[in-house]
C-alpha cells in the first residue's frame, strides 16, 4: 500500500497528463457531442435557438469530470494497494511517480474547477444544475473513495450510463435550448451503453487482479463468460437506441454506420482474448464511440 507521506520526486507534465487518461476522455466528448446534435436539429433550421458558448462550457465541464475521476481513482486505488499489479495504463500512485497527496490534489482542483464552470452555466439557465452538478463530483469521488466505494460492488457501470450518458448527453440539450425533446433520452441512453462497455472491458481485463485484492467489480461478480456477454448486449443496445431515435429523427440511421467498426472488439472478445490482449480491443470501442457519436450527431442535427 502506497504511503500518503512517501517521497517521491516531482512528476512532469507529461505524467499528469499520462495519469489523466486521455485515452479515456473521448468517453466525455461523445455525450456532449450528440446532446448538441438533439439541441441543433430541434428547431426549424439548423441550430436555430442553440446557445452555443453553453454547449462548449458543458464540454468543458464534462472533460474535468473525467480528469478527475481518473486522478481520484488514481489515489483512491494507489492509496489502498489495489493498483499495485496492473495490465493496464500507468497509474501516478501506484507507480510512485506522483505522491498520493498531489495526485488528491490534482483532483480535488479539477472537480473545482469544473464546479466554477458549471456555476456559471447553471447562473445561465436553472440554478437545480447545481444539484445535478454536486451530485456528479459526489458520484465521482465515491466511485473508489470514501469508506464505501461503490466502484467496489459492482455499480460503477451505473456511475458511467448515469453521468457520461444521460446527463452528459440531456443536459448538454437543456443547456442548448432550455428544453428536452424526447429523442434525447434515446440518443443519451446509446451513448451510455457504449461508454458502459468501454469501462465493461477495462474491468473484464483486470479481473484476476481486482479479485485478489478484494475488487468486486461486476466483472468480477459476473465472472469471464458473462462479462463478455455483457459487453455484446451493451454494444447491440446502443445500436437498438439508433432505431428508437429514427423514429422521430430518420437520418439518425447513419450512426448504423458504426457497425462495421464495433464487429471487430466483438469478434476478438468472443474469440477469448485476456490480458493485455484486451487493451486493442479497448481501443476499438473507443473507436466505435467515437464513430457512432459523430454519426448520430449528425443525423440527429439533419432531422
Amino acid at each position: 500500500m502506497t504511503s500518503l507521506s512517501s517521497p517521491v520526486p516531482a512528476p512532469s507534465w507529461a505524467d499528469w497528463v499520462a495519469g489523466a487518461r486521455p485515452r479515456t476522455l473521448p468517453a466525455a466528448v461523445v455525450p456532449v457531442v450528440v446532446g448538441a446534435g438533439v439541441a441543433a436539429g430541434a428547431g426549424t433550421a439548423f441550430g436555430d435557438g442553440v446557445v452555443w458558448w453553453r454547449v462548449i462550457g458543458a464540454l468543458v465541464v464534462s472533460l474535468l469530470l473525467q480528469v478527475g475521476v481518473n486522478y481520484a481513482n488514481d489515489y483512491s486505488d494507489g492509496v489502498r494497494g489495489t493498483d499495485d499489479v496492473r495490465v493496464g495504463p500507468m497509474r501516478l500512485v501506484a507507480t510512485g511517480t506522483a505522491s498520493a497527496s498531489a495526485v488528491k490534489r490534482a483532483a480535488l482542483a479539477t472537480f473545482l474547477l469544473a464546479a466554477v464552470v458549471g456555476l456559471v452555466l447553471a447562473a445561465a439557465t436553472s440554478w437545480w444544475l447545481v444539484v445535478v452538478g454536486v451530485s456528479a463530483i459526489l458520484a465521482a469521488w465515491g466511485y473508489t473513495g470514501g469508506p464505501k466505494p461503490y466502484g467496489y460492488l459492482g455499480l460503477g457501470e451505473l456511475f458511467v450510463f448515469v453521468y457520461f450518458g444521460l446527463v452528459a448527453t440531456v443536459g448538454t440539450t437543456y443547456l442548448a435550448i432550455e428544453r428536452v425533446p424526447a429523442v434525447a433520452w434515446p440518443a443519451a441512453t446509446g451513448v451510455g451503453l457504449l461508454a458502459c462497455a468501454l469501462l465493461v472491458i477495462n474491468n473484464l481485463r483486470d479481473i484476476p487482479t481486482d479479485a485478489k485484492v478484494g475488487k468486486q467489480t461486476l466483472a468480477v461478480r459476473l465472472g469471464d463468460a458473462s462479462t463478455r456477454m455483457l459487453y455484446t448486449a451493451l454494444v447491440i443496445g446502443a445500436f437498438g437506441a439508433v432505431a428508437l431515435c429514427a423514429i422521430d429523427r430518420p437520418w439518425s440511421l447513419l450512426a448504423l454506420g458504426a457497425v462495421a467498426t464495433a464487429l471487430q472488439p466483438i469478434s476478438e472478445l468472443r474469440a477469448g482474448a485476456t490480458g493485455a490482449a484486451l487493451i486493442p480491443i479497448l481501443g476499438a470501442t473507443a473507436r466505435t464511440q467515437l464513430i457512432y457519436g459523430a454519426l448520430l450527431t449528425v443525423g440527429l442535427a439533419i432531422g
